[in-house]
């Protein structure tokens, strides 16, 4: 399990992972709002957390394959 030095504490780095996926699916979801997107979503509440899920896995997915790349120089 990762962990991250903030401040003088540990932090879990699922949780900072997951707070840069809530922001980042917040300034999404109010785009999203803006154009008129959700008009067409069938359940904005499942479609929210779907995005904030994903943003999560994407943004936890970018440290752990750039940590064992085979091709990142040394």
């Amino acid at each position: 399990m990762q962990e991250l030095h903030l401040g003088g504490v540990f932090v879990p780095a699922a949780l900072v992972w997951a707070a840069a996926a809530l922001v980042l699916s917040s300034l999404i979801g109010r785009i999203l709002s803006r154009t008129g997107f959700y008009d067409w979503v069938w359940h904005r509440a499942l479609f929210d957390f779907a995005l904030f899920v994903i943003l999560w896995g994407a943004i936890s997915a970018i440290p752990y394959h750039t940590a064992f790349s085979t091709c990142w120089p040394p």
